[in-house]
């Protein structure tokens, strides 16, 4: 495939354009001339973050010109079994788990409020769209062709009854030898996770760790404890490494099917 820059626009941008030709926002202008340095007459690729991938020449005044809007350049399905990572939101290294986590494949990114929360967010709208900006970047600098969505805060307790009896949860935890580490509780589920659909989750604590309110919901609603190092991680790395694992677990189940 041509190895062109990539630019992501929101699908309806681009399926309510009434022509070929689209105006760039100034902040897209500015990336595709002024940093990519793009001259008039290049191509470049758009995603829409849904599986399609176009083509596209830059013009003058701002502008681009998309090659056949209905027929895009490459189109991927959706991924049958979708992958989500919750997690309690740290006081610092949101920005590299938002990066990594798309970079590496997530589906759903859910942050969550806990008891033991360092860091309480009184302007969380304020900061979705800073999240949702370098999530954007983040699918067009890896070459994603699905973006990750990131769902609004919410409370531990109040996302989990909110879950869909479909969704299958696992919720990491440490110190505790009597877990299966994540990658083998999957590889014992993998029969289950592959007829039931709905989200794979895999909930991430803070750095205090989980309260013991906490641990009796958990254990009230049988959901499933997991581990991911034998050793202490940091709410960032932790999230980082359960998402390659889950990650690497449906590109293995693939290769199976």
């Amino acid at each position: 495939m041509d190895d062109l820059t990539r630019l992501f626009m929101q699908n309806e941008r681009i399926i309510n354009n009434k022509n070929n030709d689209l105006k760039l926002t100034n902040n897209e202008a500015r990336y595709i001339n002024k940093v990519m340095r793009i001259k008039i007459g290049k191509e470049i690729f758009i995603t829409n973050g849904e599986g399609s991938l176009w083509k596209a020449i830059n013009l003058e005044d701002n502008y681009i010109k998309i090659n056949d809007i209905n027929n895009p350049y490459l189109f991927q399905e959706k991924e049958k079994i979708l992958l989500g990572i919750a997690v309690v939101i740290p006081k610092n290294g949101v920005e590299d788990i938002l990066k990594m986590c798309t970079e590496i494949g997530i589906d759903f990114i859910q942050p969550l409020y806990s008891d033991r929360q360092v860091k309480k967010y009184t302007n969380f709208s304020n900061k979705l769209i800073r999240w949702n900006s370098i999530v954007n970047e983040a699918v067009e600098q890896c070459e994603r062709l699905w973006r990750p969505s990131i769902l609004s805060g919410i409370n531990l307790f109040d996302w989990i009854n909110s879950l869909e009896n479909k969704d299958i949860i696992s919720v990491s935890v440490t110190r505790d030898d009597s877990t299966d580490n994540l990658n083998h509780w999957l590889k014992k589920k993998q029969s289950v996770l592959d007829k039931k659909g709905g989200v794979l989750w895999n909930v991430i604590g803070p750095e205090g760790g989980w309260s013991q309110g906490e641990i009796e919901f958990f254990i009230k609603n049988k959901i499933a404890f997991v581990k991911l190092s034998e050793s202490i991680l940091r709410t960032s790395t932790a999230t980082v490494n359960a998402t390659s694992i889950l990650s690497q677990w449906r590109n293995d189940l693939k290769l199976i099917l």
